[in-house]
């Protein structure tokens, strides 16, 4: 059930309300909003207006007006105003201007109130008159509706009304063509297949228009008069060509509501107050009004009439259920209206569920199934039997026929089949089928079934900054395809806030987030009917970083102060403090921003600019601070011989000092020298200043020495240092600070007055190496632990600890897991999906920055280990082992099942020893080497990716001991009775037993212990296999098994019985002749083949063909009749033995043979001249000249005719070959065969066929050709 919609505060304060027009007038709707400043918006149909020559809009403060200039009918429509989130609907009706009707009598009044039209109150949007014009519209709870939901054709879909019996209701639908390539047709169905078109006339009307401005068509169903068989479910669709939607709606018919009692003065209204009462109004008779008008008879008439049918034929004795069972469907309305049955649909629907004596079908003799079924795009083939195979059948849709054409539907005729085929089917045609033959049919419903739509394109895992713009994107496998999306199990709707918006796209689905906040961090679900893809959004507060921050300048007087700062994000605007006012642009002061950069330039420092000056970025609750420094020049009388001085005022203002510098920024030391004359600065690192001595002379070991006299560089250790002098400054710069640039710089001044040292210590500090490869320590059903090294070097400054992302493996977009550095080694991943497999890599920071990422960890899939095995039980025990037997958990999760871990312990100790070394993929195992009689737990684990499960425990110990069982033979059910087999077959029989220890087994046969050459036997634990190869007759008998366990025994026995065919029968005789019947006697066969005769077989031959003919098959007596014999021929008989394998090998032929003949009558045969048929030989098919290989055998055919048969000779180059061994000569039917065995080249000439007879001779002939084979080797070589 979904949640109800939240209740916000409205954006108006005065909101417009639904108003009522007459055609060409003019109407005014306002509005008021809460703000002044507020945007508002109006809508048409939730298309955004305009001001123009139609509409006009105006705004005055907080009030608002739209103005619809001369209204036409098209004008009726559904109106919107916005505010923000707010959204109000409110309707304009049309009405047409009253025309002047002629004066009517007053008798007919009541005719025209029931001619008039019917009340606005059934809208176009199905709503019934129970809704007043003026009523006050609810403001929706919804965002504007921008009909994104509305993928298919329609623009407005019907939708689902209420009314009253006898009252009227509009259906509307709306198709925009702008992007339709012809003219949409549409059709209205009740119920599933009931087409409303052939419907149309008095109660049902159906309408059609179009606008050229919108270019939208408008189709309207309008039910007039309702009635209460009228309600049910409802379908509207559209088609246009390859394009197809349809829409379902309900209508719901309240029952008119039935008169008590029947006040006559009530009745008796002016007529005045008729059109009130119709229209749904009502008028007390207290009114004063009641004198006014003129009395309205029509209405006491009417309700009089509308009491009568409830009174109507209520005779008790009548059976309503009989009327109705033998009536036929169209006089079911006109009973349940005399007979006053208003739950007509309810007392169907139970008869059809009474049982009917169902006739049997002429002319199907298979009808349609009752339904079938096929998936979107495939094909089906509907068939049906009938009785007559020349009849003509039709085929109908919807009660339509199937008219044949295209490849869309096949038709078919096979014998008694008649076959409809449907191609590539569609939703379209989810339809009723029937097949009718004359006044016959039979009917059958197709189910379109569309295939699952899957996700072919999942949705990535996002992490975004607060207030960004979020999409999450996929793609599913069909266009048009609806889906579902979800925010932690949560299912996701269009807010008034207009927070999600969803987007379709072809096959691409997006939803967007419009300013993502902190709360829409979460797992994201878009899900289809075949399938669904989870992704994750992070959304990470916004912190501006401070690249650059600005620091502290001493200068000079009339010099350039620039203070600089560099943050992260270019947009963030500032404010510039000195002493915490704010600064002022001027002639002198300059403040610019560009990108992420903000100076503040101070140009010709005076004194009075010295300060603390303060930059505050907007929006942020901290701020950047540095220190303006005014240095005055004093001039004091200095004597001509001043030793230098070194003037350093940093760090506790003591000469021994670290400085600190960022790798790859600018190292500069300003050092303030005084001195007369100049001194001579020597720059040294890696040793102490006063290790340098004078003249030049250095320490051996120092690592570099920069010298300058008279602001010449003397010595330079290194292209990246610049030593430059000013008149008392002495600056050493080192570009782009490197790690070897770290260490203790000192500085040496010297003049002919003196000299002065100091040692400056500088640290270079760097971001820290990247972390090695992060281990997967464990894995869960959605988290995992992963633990990884410290980098090598940190960088010079403190871990503050590190930044841990992850992502999934087949994509590409890393996510961060956490945004304050962690300050351990080991993290617990957690919210991961389980069975997807991801990577994770590790950052390491210090307060200069972060490092470059560690290499990705080795690829794994959170997963939960299993649910413990179930029913564990022991199947079996002996005094050294037992078996255990169990079933598979009942959760699995998304990792494989590796196998099952066995443990046992004694009792009394925790000492759990593995049965085995490994694991088990068997849900059974047997436990060997036991001591006798320790008790024993055993418990089963199941193992997967994640590891072993919870242990399922055996409930109570177990005593490793046999248990005694009495021996028990199972003897399959089909050997209880004679095993009977063939001659040469084999028999291989298992009987299971039971019975502990291992009983002993024992085979005999007939009483006498089993040869091992008649059988063999092999032996178990629990069965005993009883096996011959090939069987004999003689391996017929009786064959007992014993079973036997010390004094108790059990034992069984097995009947084999070998069958084979049998013998010939004996002593066949002929016992008498008489007429065109033979009797004819014989004896059983002295061998049966071991099991009964269940028959004999006689034929009988005629001399002169010998063709057997079957007389009696399977006859079972030893004696028969054979009849109709055939007058002048002479007969032959032989009889075979059947029994259950076949029959006899060999029949039993009669010695003499029987001559059928009649007494009294002599047969003369007529006299006539013969027809002379012989003619000379002629060849019908002569010999074809060929082309041949030699080494193959090769054959030349032709076909000769000629009476009488003549005499073939062949002949090769005019020669005689008949009596040569390599040629073979056939003849069959008239079809001459030479075959040449292996010819060989010499082979080769001209065949001659000659035929030969009494009336002629005739020769034909042909050229042979023989080519030799080609070697192996030629062939290479022809093919290189």
């Amino acid at each position: 059930m979904p949640e109800p919609a939240k209740k916000t505060v409205s954006a108006f304060s005065k909101k417009p309300k639904t108003q009522e027009a007459e055609e060409g007038s003019c109407v005014v709707f306002e509005a008021e909003t809460e703000k002044s400043e507020a945007k508002v918006k109006w809508q048409c149909n939730s298309k955004d207006i305009a001001s123009g020559n139609k509409y006009a809009i105006t705004a005055a403060g907080n009030k608002h007006s739209l103005t619809i200039k001369d209204i036409t009918v098209e004008d009726a429509n559904v109106y919107a105003v916005i505010a923000g989130g707010s959204k109000v609907k409110f309707e304009l009706r049309v009405v047409s201007k009253p025309e002047v009707p002629a004066e009517a009598p007053a008798g007919e009044t009541g005719k025209a109130d029931q001619g008039s039209v019917p009340p606005p109150a059934a809208s176009t949007q199905g709503e019934t008159s129970a809704a007043k014009p003026d009523a006050q519209p609810a403001e929706d709870a919804h965002p504007p509706d921008t009909r994104q939901d509305l993928t298919g054709l329609f623009t407005e879909k019907p939708q689902c009304g209420e009314v009253t019996v006898g009252e009227n209701i509009t259906f509307v639908a709306k198709v925009n063509a702008e992007s339709l390539l012809k003219k949409p047709s549409v059709k209205w169905f009740k119920g599933k297949w009931m087409d409303l078109a052939s419907k149309s006339g008095k109660h049902l009307q159906l309408k059609e228009t179009y606008d050229r401005n919108t270019k939208v068509y408008t189709f309207e169903m309008q039910i007039i008069a309702a009635k209460p068989n009228f309600a049910g479910g409802y379908r509207c669709e559209v088609s246009s060509k390859d394009k197809f939607d349809s829409c379902n709606f309900e209508l719901v018919v309240h029952e008119a509501r039935a008169t008590e009692g029947l006040d006559i003065r009530a009745a008796f209204r002016r007529t005045s107050e008729g059109g009130k009462k119709r229209s749904g109004t009502a008028t007390s008779s207290t009114d004063g009004k009641d004198d006014s008008g003129e009395l309205d008879f029509s209405a006491l008439l009417k309700k009089r009439e509308s009491i009568k049918p409830a009174h109507m034929n209520t005779d008790p004795d009548l059976d309503v259920w009989n009327i109705l069972s033998h009536a036929p469907p169209s006089e079911y309305e006109k009973i349940a209206f005399q007979y006053g049955i208003t739950d007509l649909r309810g007392m169907l629907k139970r008869l059809k569920k009474m049982k009917k004596e169902e006739k049997k079908s002429e002319a199907f003799l298979k009808k349609l199934d009752p339904a079938y079924q096929v998936l979107k795009g495939h094909k089906i083939k509907l068939g049906v039997e009938v009785a007559n195979e020349d009849v003509e059948v039709k085929w109908f849709k919807n009660g339509q026929e199937i008219q044949k054409s295209g490849s869309k539907y096949i038709f078919e005729s096979v014998g008694n089949m008649r076959y409809l085929t449907i191609n590539h089917c569609s939703l379209a045609d989810d339809a009723a089928y029937t097949c009718v033959i004359g006044e016959e049919k039979c009917t059958t419903e197709l189910f379109v079934k569309e295939p699952p739509v899957t996700i072919v394109k999942n949705l990535e895992d996002q992490m975004v900054m607060k207030g960004e713009r979020v999409e999450l994107e996929c793609e599913v496998s069909e266009e048009g395809a609806n889906v579902k999306w979800e925010k932690d199990g949560v299912e996701l709707t269009r807010d008034e806030s207009l927070k999600y918006r969803f987007k379709k796209d072809g096959c691409k689905h997006v939803l967007i987030i419009n300013e993502a906040t902190k709360e829409d961090g979460g797992h994201y679900k878009v899900k289809t009917n075949g399938g669904e893809s989870v992704a994750e959004l992070l959304v990470q507060e916004k912190e501006l970083e401070i690249y650059q921050s600005i620091a502290d300048l001493t200068v000079k007087a009339k010099d350039q102060a620039v203070f600089k700062c560099e943050v992260s994000d270019e947009n963030v605007k500032g404010t510039w403090y000195k002493n915490g006012v704010e600064v002022k642009p001027n002639a002198r002061t300059n403040i610019s921003h560009i990108g992420r950069i903000h100076k503040l330039t101070i140009d010709e420092v005076k004194p009075e600019d010295e300060g603390d000056y303060t930059f505050v970025p907007d929006g942020y609750a901290f701020n950047l601070s540095a220190k303006l420094n005014f240095l005055e020049v004093k001039i004091d009388f200095v004597p001509r011989q001043d030793p230098p001085k070194i003037h350093l005022d940093c760090m506790g203002r003591t000469s021994d000092s670290t400085i600190i510098v960022v790798a790859g920024n600018k190292l500069r030391l300003d050092v303030p020298i005084t001195g007369d004359p100049a001194p001579t600065v020597i720059w040294t690192k890696g040793e102490k200043a006063s290790s340098v001595k004078p003249g030049g002379e250095e320490k051996a070991g120092h690592s570099a020495c920069w010298t300058l006299n008279d602001g010449e560089v003397i010595t330079e250790g290194d292209g990246r240092v610049h030593v430059e002098s000013t008149k008392g400054h002495c600056i050493f710069t080192i570009e782009g600070a490197e790690r070897q640039d770290e260490g203790i710089y000192s500085v040496v001044v010297r003049n002919p007055a003196g000299e002065d040292t100091a040692d400056i210590s500088v640290k270079v500090v760097d971001v820290p190496d990247p972390p090695q490869a992060p281990k997967i320590l464990s894995v869960g059903e959605d988290s995992c632990i992963v633990q990884w090294e410290p980098p090598l070097f940190n960088g010079g400054d403190p871990i503050i600890g590190y930044v841990v992302e992850r992502k999934k493996l087949r994509s590409y977009r890393w996510m961060r897991l956490n945004f304050d550095p962690y300050p351990e080694t080991t993290f617990e991943a957690k919210r991961m999906i389980e069975g997807m497999p991801y990577e994770m890599r590790v950052y390491a920071v210090n307060s200069i920055g972060m490092s470059h990422h560690s290499p990705a960890s080795q690829p794994f899939v959170p997963v939960a280990p299993t649910s413990e095995p179930i029913g564990l039980h022991v199947e079996d025990i002996s005094d050294t082992s037992i078996t255990l037997k169990w079933r598979a958990p009942e959760r699995i999760g998304a990792a494989k099942l590796e196998g099952y871990g066995v443990e046992y312990c004694k009792e009394g100790t925790d000492e759990w020893i593995p049965a085995i070394q490994g694991l088990t993929e068997r849900p059974s195992m047997t436990i060997k080497n036991l001591t006798t009689g320790d008790k024993l737990l055993f418990r089963v684990r199941a193992y997967n990716m994640a590891g072993p499960s919870s242990p399922a425990v055996l409930a109570q110990p177990v005593t490793i001991r046999e248990i005694m069982q009495r021996p028990k033979i199972w003897l399959p059910r089909n050997l209880r009775q004679t095993l009977i087999k063939k001659v040469g077959e084999n028999v291989n029989v298992l009987i299971p037993f039971q019975g502990k220890p291992r009983p002993k087994i024992t085979w005999s046969k007939d009483g006498q212990p089993l040869d091992p050459s008649i059988a063999s036997v092999r032996n178990s634990d629990f069965d005993s296999i009883f096996f011959i190869r090939k069987t004999e007759r003689k391996h017929s008998g009786q064959y007992d098994l014993k079973v036997q366990i010390e004094n108790v025994e059990d034992t069984a026995k097995i009947t084999l019985q070998i069958v084979d065919l049998p013998g010939p029968p004996e002593a066949l005789k002929i016992a008498d002749v008489w007429g065109f019947n033979v009797a004819l006697e014989w004896k059983q066969p002295k061998d049966n083949g071991n099991c009964e005769i269940t028959g004999y077989t006689v034929q009988k031959a005629d001399k002169k063909t010998m063709e057997w003919f079957t007389v009696h098959d399977h006859y079972r007596r030893t004696h028969c009749v054979v009849s109709d014999l055939i007058m002048g021929n002479e007969y032959i008989f032989r009889v075979f033995s059947i029994n259950l394998v076949g029959l006899s090998p060999e029949p039993l032929t009669t010695k003499d043979s029987v001559f059928i003949q009649k007494s009294g009558i002599d047969y003369k045969s007529p006299t006539f001249r013969e027809h002379d048929f012989s003619e000379a030989p002629k060849f019908t098919h002569p010999l074809v000249n060929r082309s041949i290989i030699a080494g193959y055998n090769a054959t030349l055919s032709c076909a000769v005719r000629g009476i009488p048969k003549p005499k073939v000779t062949w002949y090769k180059n005019k020669m005689d070959i008949s009596n040569e061994a390599k040629y073979r000569m056939l003849s069959k039917q008239g079809i001459l065969t030479l075959e040449i065995r292996k010819p060989c080249p010499f082979d080769g000439g001209v065949y001659m066929c000659k035929a030969v007879n009494d009336k002629g001779e005739d020769v034909v002939e042909c050229k042979l050709e023989v080519r030799p084979q080609i070697a192996k080797e030629e062939k290479k070589e022809a093919s290189k």
